[in-house]
């Protein structure tokens, strides 16, 4: 089957049949997520920059705009250039301290 690029090749009614439940899951994952944060004891220090990095991926995500994972991806990226002269010992973060919505 010849499609353009960029575009699938199931119909809208398909898509959500096979797709909605997976989807339905991993927004209550994402909610269940923050509802633990609200909950747990912990300093009144502002939020971690990876649960903000989240709040503004999914401004992204319900926004109608084109490009919604590129545009998640790259406002988690490391939007530096010029390498480090040694790496921090710490594990991949999933988002960058200075993430921009």
């Amino acid at each position: 089957m010849n499609t353009p690029a960029g575009k699938p090749p199931l119909d809208r009614t398909t898509l959500i049949d096979l797709g909605f439940i997976d989807a339905r899951a991993k927004v209550l994952d994402i909610a269940a997520f923050l509802d633990r944060l609200d909950r747990a004891p912990g300093t009144d220090a502002p939020t971690d920059f990876r649960v903000e990095a989240i709040r503004a991926a999914l401004s992204i995500a319900l926004d109608a705009s084109p490009t919604r994972v590129e545009r998640i991806l790259k406002s988690w990226s490391d939007p530096t250039t010029e390498p480090v002269s040694h790496a921090d010992g710490k594990a991949a973060r999933g988002a960058h301290p200075q993430h921009k919505a």
